[in-house]
């Protein structure tokens, strides 16, 4: 699930005090922070106007799923709402090759046959602080951008740690508008997940690839935890109601949720930098490895199941990509986003001390975006790609080298208030799959010869000679790492014990190491450093020109967004607000019950069960991007409607564009839910509590 259309800038001569509002973005476009929400535009179009209690409700109750997505708490005994597809990760996870959670479900008829997460984290933003004036005054001193960039890191680390000390909380600096704003985080953690339902892969994730970012859609694309605190399940005082009735066509509806990125506020530089580089380098790579994956699933059926969670998630990568990157190539959006910076230079122009003070930045961009050209390969290639054991391996060098540093000099990543959730998934104990590894290990060594030559320094110091099927079978048959007891023993030996280690990967990772902190480097003094600066003062110019009249670009951060329930015209004719369980029928008998249309078995036998008129998929105008899967629809009444987990085609260039005409979410209806669970998974007791029964 991805992304959606920038602010407009309107007419040049026009008064200042009208410039304040021209960066406004339209109605029911924005992915608005709580510190800033568009109560002023929701009471002109909806003549609704939420509360600080309604906001704060909202907020508790949702959750970010630290692995990638979004959910809510559903109850008050900790139950957690999200997509199957973002649950797929820990499905796989918990799975065997006699138990396949992520192809056939899951349900715990009670709280002792639930599933723990082997490495879940689930977050809860409990409160937020603009440190800004903080930031600013730690850089400046900084006599160079370099500096500057220092001096920065080393003063969030000192923040989060005081922050992490003083309350306990996960504590994330967070920057917002390019820089213009940095905040403090602070998030109630939690790592005790266990699984209680999902549904079968096949009606989770209905229609397959040919259908992913389409719409009309049949998805009952959910799955269910709870969340545990001393062992005990958490008592949720701020949860999300059930609605009986769900969203109805015209109905005005929100999202609380954490979007990954979008590039509404970037330069025109850093866009043609992504269209001519950047796209075409990741989907070249991502087509290569669902070819590989594909081949090694011809092996036989565990291959299969080894290998489906990871073609899934990059064919879903490659569309969501594939969208955007055709957005860029779209010369009408393009000309758009040209004007657009264009306008915005002028109003910054006509300002003698705005143009001074900010005029620069966007030629600064511009001349370190070239810079970055020469970098992009070196830094997507130089590594053990593929592998896991590989990761954590280097993982391990990297932390025991860090934490002897002082915490402002480390690397992003290994700060002291980072290190609880850095250790949390090292120790992972979630299985991995030596012949999958060393397929894919074998496979990432083959393309980072291709791609750098090989001659390239980084080919010649880890192959030592040997080809890519030789050093990846050697790494992987004599390596430890898939041991959590191993890590762990490495990382309490310290500096000491990864000198000592003779382990093929831990060997392998220390000469990786000096190659990666040299990518990360140059990429730091050459480009962030510069970018940073340059992004603060655009950030900055945006408030001179807008105030806080916009929103700023996704970072992974809760957002709320809102819009109606609504169709669209799509191929000539139009697509309806909601479908039904009717729909879901009919494609599968005109698609003659072939994959990826069948249905899971009890959905065939069953069907007399079903109130076929059961509303199941629904599409509204919400604002929403990748990150936003699993996140709560919710009515005026702060009550669940619906759960997103898609958009429709025309909203994939929403990364850098929204367009209100055509861009729409879709979401599963709260009645579709309730309806399969109690009609078709004999859970009496799930939908009891999902009801407030």
């Amino acid at each position: 699930m991805r992304n959606k259309k920038l602010w407009m800038i309107f007419a040049i001569a026009i008064t200042s005090v009208f410039l304040l509002n021209a960066g406004a973005p339209a109605p029911d476009e924005g992915m608005w922070t709580f510190d800033n929400p568009p109560l002023k535009m929701l009471k002109e179009k909806y003549g609704f106007e939420p509360t600080k209690e309604w906001l704060d409700h909202v907020r508790l109750s949702s959750v970010r799923f630290n692995d990638g997505g979004s959910g809510s708490f559903v109850s008050a005994n900790g139950l957690a709402l999200t997509n199957h597809h973002v649950a797929r990760g820990q499905l796989q996870k918990m799975s065997t090759p006699e138990k396949d959670y992520v192809k056939d479900g899951f349900y715990a008829k009670t709280q002792a046959d639930e599933i723990k997460c082997a490495d879940l984290e689930l977050n809860v933003l409990e409160s937020m602080e603009n440190i800004t004036d903080r930031i600013m005054k730690a850089v400046k001193k900084a006599k160079t951008d370099q500096e500057a960039l220092e001096l920065r890191k080393a003063e969030s680390a000192k923040i989060e740690k005081e922050n992490l000390k003083k309350t306990g909380l996960r504590s994330d600096i967070v920057t917002l508008y390019n820089g213009g704003e940095y905040w403090v985080y602070r998030y109630k953690k939690y790592t005790d997940v266990r699984l209680v339902f999902a549904p079968e892969a096949g009606i989770a994730f209905y229609g397959g690839d040919p259908d992913n970012f389409t719409y009309p859609r049949y998805d009952l694309d959910m799955a269910i935890f709870r969340v545990y605190e001393n062992d005990k399940p958490v008592q949720s005082k701020n949860y999300l109601k059930w609605s009986a009735n769900g969203a109805d066509d015209g109905e005005l509806v929100f999202v609380s949720g954490n979007p990954g990125s979008t590039e509404r506020q970037s330069t025109m530089a850093q866009l043609e930098f992504m269209r001519d580089y950047q796209y075409p380098i990741v989907l070249k790579s991502l087509k290569r490895r669902i070819e590989m994956l594909k081949k090694y699933s011809l092996r036989g059926k565990e291959e299969t199941r080894q290998a489906a969670s990871l073609i899934f998630g990059m064919e879903n990568s490659v569309k969501a990509n594939q969208g955007e990157y055709e957005g860029l190539l779209d010369k009408n959006i393009f000309d758009k986003k040209q004007k657009e910076e264009s306008e915005f230079l002028s109003i910054i122009s006509k300002n003698p001390e705005w143009q001074k003070e900010f005029g620069g930045a966007w030629d600064a961009i511009s001349d370190v975006k070239k810079k970055n050209i020469a970098l992009i390969k070196p830094m997507f290639f130089r590594g053990l790609r593929g592998s896991r054991m590989a990761q954590l391996a280097l993982m391990t060098v990297q932390y025991v080298a860090e934490v002897k540093k002082p915490d402002g000099e480390r690397l992003e990543g290994f700060h002291d208030a980072q290190l609880e959730t850095f250790k949390f998934n090292l120790f992972s104990p979630a299985p991995v799959y030596p012949q999958l590894e060393e397929y894919r290990l074998t496979d990432g060594l083959r393309e980072t010869i291709e791609e750098l030559g090989i001659d390239d320094p980084f080919v010649k110091t880890i192959l030592g000679g040997k080809t890519p099927e030789e050093f990846a079978k050697e790494l992987i048959t004599g390596t430890k790492m898939a041991d959590p007891e191993f890590r762990k023993k490495l990382v309490d030996g310290g500096q000491k014990a990864i000198d000592a280690c003779t382990d093929p990967m831990i060997v392998a990772a220390k000469k990786v190491d000096p190659f990666v902190r040299e990518v990360r480097k140059k990429i730091e003094d050459e480009v962030q450093s510069i970018e940073s600066v340059a992004g603060e003062k655009i950030g900055k110019a945006r408030f001179a020109a807008y105030g806080k009249s916009t929103y700023p670009d996704a970072n992974f951060t809760l957002r709320l967004t809102y819009g109606t329930v609504k169709g669209y015209s799509m191929n000539g004719t139009i697509a309806p607000s909601k479908t039904t369980y009717y729909g879901l029928y009919d494609r599968y008998y005109s698609f003659d019950k072939q994959n990826p249309f069948d249905l899971p078995q009890r959905y065939v036998d069953n069907i007399g069960k079903i109130e076929l008129s059961t509303p199941m998929n629904f599409v509204a105008t919400l604002d929403v991007v990748g990150g936003n899967s699993g996140s709560p629809v919710i009515n005026k009444n702060g009550e669940l409607v619906g759960l997103v987990f898609d958009g429709n085609i025309e909203s994939l260039v929403g990364t850098y564009v929204y367009d209100e005409v055509k861009n729409r979410t879709v979401s599963v209806h709260s009645k579709a839910m309730i309806e399969a669970i109690s009609k078709l998974y004999d859970a009496p007791a799930l939908v009891n509590e999902l009801l407030g029964r």
